[in-house]
Order: structure tokens, then C-alpha cells, then sequence
């Protein structure tokens, strides 16, 4: 199966009530995302995060838990944060909360385990078009 792009959702809500209360939370020690960690710093997505979407072979979109489509819920469980693939065949989960943790804030990790899983999967990259 080809990948069409990947799909993280956040664990928080994306209204400006929901980014306020994730934001103070977080800074409390009460709320925590680790795809938030990942992707940005105190206030906007990471640099190196916009590089890293740009580099990829395929688009990344991400989502807040009440923005999120229904499809990528429904085949999640309404787990969050995850990050999915999105294939021709439907939704492919590959990281879950507890990897999304393992991987510290980093991209790089991010990037190795989403690497890791999509070959346990078989799943492919798109090939390139002459």
C-alpha cells in the first residue's frame, strides 16, 4: 500500500479556548502532547518542523483532537496524539501515544520510528513520477 500522506492529531483542542487551556496546562505540568513537543516550541511550530514536513515525500497534515476527520478518529479510537497513513485502502495507524513519548521532542526520533513502522507495515513510499 502507497502512502498518501501522514495525519497527526494532538491531544488538545484546536478552538483558542482549547490552545489557551493546552498552553497554560502544559506549562503547569497538568497537560501534556507529545506530537506538541515534537512539532513546536512555546508558541509556534519549530523550524526545523516545517523543514522536516517540506523534506518528506508526502504532505503531513495535522489536526486537533476536535478538528481531526471522522475517518482518522474512527480508526484510532479517538486515541491522541497519533500520527496515521493515510493510503488508497483507508487509514493506517503507525504511532502511537506511548511512541510519540518514546521519542523525547525529537524530530529525528519521530522521523526513525515512522521510518521503522511504515517498513514493518510494507507500506511505500509514492514512487516518483518520470
Amino acid at each position: 500500500m502507497e502512502i498518501i500522506r501522514l495525519i497527526g492529531v494532538y491531544d488538545a483542542n484546536g478552538t483558542l479556548r482549547g490552545e489557551m487551556a493546552y498552553w497554560v496546562g502544559a506549562r503547569l505540568g497538568r497537560r501534556h502532547c507529545s506530537l506538541c513537543d515534537i512539532t513546536h516550541g512555546l508558541f509556534s511550530p519549530k523550524v526545523e518542523w516545517k523543514a522536516c514536513q517540506a523534506g518528506l515525500p508526502v504532505p503531513f497534515d495535522t489536526f486537533h483532537l476536535n478538528d481531526q476527520p471522522h475517518h482518522v478518529r474512527a480508526a484510532v479510537s479517538g486515541a491522541a496524539p497519533v500520527v496515521v497513513a493515510e493510503t488508497a485502502d483507508g487509514i493506517v495507524p503507525l504511532l502511537d501515544p506511548a511512541t510519540l513519548d518514546a521519542c523525547a521532542g525529537s524530530i529525528d526520533h519521530m522521523v526513525a520510528a515512522l521510518e521503522r513502522t511504515i517498513a514493518e507495515l510494507g507500506l511505500l513510499w509514492p514512487t516518483a513520477q518520470a
